[in-house]
């Protein structure tokens, strides 16, 4: 293919090592993607409090799609720019909804500035790692507008909670998964990965065809199926791997810069 105008790319499991680092490889790479006039966009489930470390390693340059798209974060600034967000009323009825036919849930939220969780919402991620959250009641979980609700099961499989949950409430919100675990990702209604990558790509006027993206996660589906080009990493989920036109080598041995270098010039 010729080259991308626009590489969207998943950040853990994919562009990252499995230690949550950029490698000095996968930095270089992305590094040919800017010096070629190309657009570089981090789509991702983080939050933006997850970024400081992205940015950091790509000198503060580029914007990111934060939280399954509904934010979008300019990494120059650190700062929000654009959100799309799950309001109150929906909030309040998805948690209902949920708790009421599986009573094992517990819920945390993604804020524009912050997250909450319950007692039972078992931390993961850099959150075990140390940082905290607000920890509070389920009234006040829904008590203001939130960018991403998570609902996570102690035992369940992760495939099998994510149907159950878009049977339940996939009227009101977008759920999808990507960590491993029985934690489902909801976001606001038709808010998606692809979704805010599209919106970012038609204000620069880039079409579909122009755009390469990488994943491994269900979340990422979305995102690849509207991409032009396609990759998934070797150690995706297999509902990825089944969906990309490719497949590289896996996110600990560079798979992402793999292909870049063959784009943009620069690898062996």
């Amino acid at each position: 293919m010729s080259q991308p105008r626009l590489v969207a790319t998943d950040l853990d499991g994919t562009a990252l090592r499995s230690d949550g680092t950029v490698s000095s490889r996968t930095a270089s790479a992305f590094a040919l993607v800017e010096a070629a006039g190309a657009m570089l966009v981090f789509v991702t489930g983080r939050p933006p409090r997850w970024m400081h470390e992205v940015a950091r390693t790509v000198d503060h340059h580029g914007l990111a799609i934060c939280a399954n798209g509904a934010l979008v974060y300019d990494l120059h600034t650190e700062q929000i720019v654009e959100s799309h967000l799950i309001e109150t009323l929906i909030l309040e009825e998805v948690v209902e909804r949920l708790k009421r036919s599986v009573p094992d849930l517990a819920f945390s939220v993604e804020y524009e500035g912050g997250f909450a969780h319950e007692s039972s919402f078992r931390l993961g991620g850099w959150d075990a790692a140390g940082v905290t959250g607000l920890l509070v009641g389920r009234p006040s979980l829904t008590s203001q507008p939130c960018a991403k609700l998570l609902a996570l099961h102690p035992h369940m499989d992760p495939d099998l909670l994510h149907s159950t949950v878009c049977e339940l409430v996939g009227d009101l919100v977008t759920p999808t998964h990507s960590s491993g675990r029985a934690l489902i990702e909801m976001s606001a209604h038709g808010v998606t990965k692809a979704s805010a990558l599209a919106a970012l790509a038609s204000r620069h006027e880039i079409t579909s065809r122009h755009v390469v993206a990488f994943g491994d996660m269900p979340n990422d589906l979305p995102m690849l199926a509207w991409a032009g080009t396609s990759y998934a990493v070797a150690n995706a989920h297999p509902d990825v791997l089944a969906a990309v036109h490719h497949v590289t080598a896996t996110n600990n041995d560079d798979g992402v810069a793999q292909v870049l270098e063959k784009l943009y010039g620069g690898g062996p």
